[in-house]
């Protein structure tokens, strides 16, 4: 099994071509995601296009928008620290000049067998994502 994909609802007259293109350029600088509107279940919606597995998440608007006022998120797992330091120092470029960026850091979970790096993101979408690396130790 793997991720396929992710729907997102906003409040209906949310997703202006402004927010679209605001998102796009925040997501595409930092995750490298492309964009396209396409028709959904009777209305316009802005497709996230992750990776080239297919994988993507769907931008609609609705009568009843998701709502994540605490830390729900979505994890990206990235194969070293390293690059996800890269993405901390985009993220915090991007904040420097648009304050709508909210970054969370935390402080390495080391464990015998396991070292987790990361940091949440969160950017005009209803939720935030965990950007990390997991480096196994030998036992």
């Amino acid at each position: 099994m793997r991720f396929n994909h992710m729907e997102l609802t906003f409040p209906r007259g949310t997703l202006t071509d402004e927010l679209k293109a605001d998102v796009d350029a925040f997501y595409g600088d930092v995750f490298g995601w492309r964009f396209l509107d396409t028709p959904v279940v009777g209305q316009l919606g802005h497709l996230c296009q992750m990776g080239d597995q297919g994988d993507f998440i769907l931008l609609l608007e609705s009568d009843t928008p998701m709502s994540s006022p605490g830390y729900d998120h979505l994890g990206f797992l990235h194969d070293t620290a390293a690059e996800v330091d890269v993405l901390l120092a985009n993220c915090k470029a991007w904040q420097a000049k648009d304050d709508r960026v909210q970054i969370k850091e935390y402080e390495d979970l080391v464990t015998p067998n396991l070292t987790v790096h990361a940091f949440y993101v969160k950017y005009l979408l209803p939720i935030w994502f965990d950007v990390q690396s997991q480096e196994r130790h030998l036992a």
